[in-house]
């Protein structure tokens, strides 16, 4: 069984990676019994969430004044 330590590791590694069935199972395991851990899952699901927003609302905002190429690396350091 997980302990909080890799579970969080796994948590933050399933945003980069595809992780193994017995990665998922354990994980899908101790988020089930561990509310700090869903908690954490949680969270970070939702900032993902938001800084993609974000960075598709700064693409398409036309107020904004850099140049193509600020928005690009800014785009790149956000998705990175």
């Amino acid at each position: 069984m997980l302990n909080c330590k890799s579970a969080s590791q796994l948590v933050s590694q399933s945003l980069d990676r595809k992780l193994s069935f017995f990665e998922r199972w354990q994980l899908k395991f101790h988020l089930f019994i561990c509310d700090a851990c869903h908690r954490f899952n949680q969270q970070l699901l939702q900032l993902r969430a938001m800084l993609k927003k974000m960075s598709q609302q700064t693409e398409e905002d036309v107020s904004i004044t850099l140049s193509p190429e600020a928005k690009e690396r800014i785009k790149e350091k956000i998705n990175s």
